[in-house]
């Protein structure tokens, strides 16, 4: 997707809401599908640019709710 680098900056600056919204615009999709692909994409960072991360595993997400 072109708009991975982008997605992926707010993934890591745990920015969850923009990256909901950005992955929505370049997909056309709605939010449940844009949840799955932004936790794929998360996964996928996780492994591949695990520095690159501002908060720990265990603390991102903390108090969201979709």
């Amino acid at each position: 997707m072109e708009a991975w680098p982008e997605v992926d900056e707010y993934i890591v600056q745990h920015r969850i809401i923009h990256g909901l919204q950005a992955i929505r615009r370049a997909r056309g999709c709605g939010i449940p599908a844009a949840l799955d692909e932004f936790s794929e994409r998360y996964r996928w960072l996780r492994e591949n640019r695990p520095q690159d991360f501002i908060v720990t595993d265990e603390s991102y997400g903390a108090g969201f709710y979709s």
